[in-house]
């Protein structure tokens, strides 16, 4: 190849870099939820930050992952990133709790200090306007097909990623993307 550039950096490069953000729908910063207190929450309280949404779940084989989560969070909050917990019961059922009780499970048994919402619908026709936003941008990259979907958010509030469940938060794939994702990068 002409550019120097590996078959193999050229098709991670087309895994990680999302297409421009389509027509009628500006940035991640329109979109709202409420917190798993209770209180309203706009993304747009984290303009200029990255944001790593993930829906979550309490009682799924991926839950382990709250720590890995946890932990990226706590290295590079300070450079601009959150991480943004969305507990989900979509799929199998795996977040029956109230949002009190998935508040209690994740800081008893992970230490979760990164936001949370309340309890949406990620997936389908009755997804969150969030995820219809981000299918629409990131395709397939955007649409949790299972709980620990990651979709990253760089600082601009536009899609840039989509991970898969099994993609760890602590992996090389996330941590690069998050990195080129934060504030001044």
């Amino acid at each position: 190849m002409k550019s120097g550039l590996s078959f193999a950096s050229m098709l991670l490069s087309s895994v990680l870099v999302a297409s421009p953000v389509k027509a009628g729908a500006e940035s991640s910063h329109q979109f709202s939820f409420t917190s798993i207190e209770g209180e309203p929450m706009s993304l747009s309280d984290f303009r200029g930050k990255a944001v790593l949404v993930v829906n979550t779940a309490s009682f799924c084989g991926f839950t382990p992952q709250y720590r890995a989560l946890q932990a990226l969070y706590d290295g590079y909050k300070d450079r601009g990133l959150v991480v943004l917990g969305v507990p989900s019961n979509d799929f199998g059922e795996q977040e029956p709790g109230t949002e009190a009780e998935i508040k209690e499970f994740c800081e008893v048994n992970y230490d979760v200090t990164f936001p949370m919402t309340e309890k949406e619908v990620v997936s389908g026709r009755n997804a969150h306007p969030f995820y219809k936003w981000a299918k629409d941008n990131l395709g397939s990259k955007g649409t949790p097909r299972w709980n620990f979907h990651k979709i990253l958010i760089d600082s601009q509030g536009l899609p840039v990623a989509g991970f898969s469940t099994v993609t760890k938060p602590g992996s090389k794939t996330v941590v690069s993307a998050v990195e080129r994702a934060l504030p001044g990068s």
